[in-house]
């Protein structure tokens, strides 16, 4: 299963897709190096065609950068606001919210089910299933009246204090600190 929105490699970095390093760097280098090359001409040859070059040089390399930063300014609140949209889903959804943001740009895992969770969850069924059982048998003898087999009813009802007090503590607490359930059931 692949995780929405997940642009991140263990490295840190970003995997596949954009990077505004990527094109940002060689393009700014081009505008740097021609600037640089028309004011030595400008200051080797003096003449004022050179600083005309130089100063459009400067132009276009003003120009380059504030495109540049624009871009990369723009993608960090659609970043953020993707991220935002993310929580929101994830949240209508009854997910815990990413944790990415700018400098992350990925979702982290919050919690992933191992074989151990599918046994448990296995065992648990299996549990409420006994439980279920035991109520027939005691709803069966119940309606017996007179003639019911209390010990039977008293056996049933045994076999369900043990499997729920088997069962609760197989269920593990929020946060998966691994500690049994507790807390008060309101009816």
């Amino acid at each position: 299963m692949r995780s929405l929105g997940n642009t991140q490699s263990p490295s840190g970095r970003p995997k596949g897709g954009f990077s505004m390093l990527r094109i940002s760097g060689p393009g700014m280098m081009v505008f740097v190096i021609a600037f640089i090359v028309a004011v030595i001409f400008a200051a080797n040859q003096n003449d004022v065609v050179g600083w005309v070059v130089a100063i459009i040089a400067a132009f276009w390399l003003a120009l380059a950068a504030f495109v540049v930063f624009s871009i990369q300014k723009a993608a960090k609140k659609a970043g953020a606001k993707l991220t935002e949209a993310q929580n929101a889903f994830n949240s209508a959804a009854g997910r815990a919210p990413s944790s990415s943001s700018a400098d992350h740009g990925g979702t982290r895992v919050v919690y992933e089910r191992t074989e151990a969770d599918e046994v448990r969850d296995l065992k648990l069924d299996h549990s409420f299933k006994i439980v279920q059982v035991q109520i027939q048998v005691v709803e069966k003898e119940r309606a017996k009246g007179e003639a019911a087999d209390q010990d039977t009813i008293r056996r049933a009802l045994e076999t369900i204090e043990i499997t729920a007090t088997n069962a609760r503590d197989m269920i593990r607490a929020a946060g998966g600190t691994g500690d049994p359930v507790s807390g008060t059931i309101i009816d």
